[in-house]
């Protein structure tokens, strides 16, 4: 199953040549956030910062690792159904961070941008997105 699922997100991920065994990993170039009001609402995204930070995500050994001034470690318990469509690809994964809060990790790669890729860190409180590229 671990097998499937690496290749569900190797083929989903590989725009150049990524061995099926290795990590994949991006480069970031900046960040924004959100948080919620007290009414429930989202805060509009702040602007986006510089921020040159590594991204791997390991199937095989069910991790994302955001390699930050405080790396943060999210271990994968489930595998979402990928979202494809003419516009956009989401990969979805229910994760666990290294502080045992449960959050949503989405990898979106917006088609009719250029294949603009984003990666989304969201809490019930508070939602990260990382403009990524891949790394070869």
């Amino acid at each position: 199953m671990k097998a499937l699922q690496l290749l569900i997100v190797c083929l989903f991920l590989s725009f150049g040549s990524i061995a099926s065994a290795q990590p994949i990993r991006f480069k970031t170039s900046s960040v924004s956030f959100t948080d919620k009001k007290d009414n429930g609402d989202w805060n509009e995204w702040s602007e986006f910062v510089a921020a040159n930070v590594l991204i791997s995500v390991d199937a095989k050994k069910d991790l994302i690792t955001v390699n930050s001034a405080e790396v943060q470690s999210f271990k994968i318990k489930a595998y979402g159904e990928i979202t494809d469509t003419d516009e956009i690809n989401v990969v979805p994964f229910e994760c666990m961070d290294n502080k045992f809060s449960k959050c949503t990790i989405l990898i979106i790669t917006k088609k009719k941008e250029n294949n603009r890729m984003q990666f989304y860190i969201n809490y019930n409180e508070v939602k990260f997105v990382y403009n990524i590229y891949n790394v070869k």
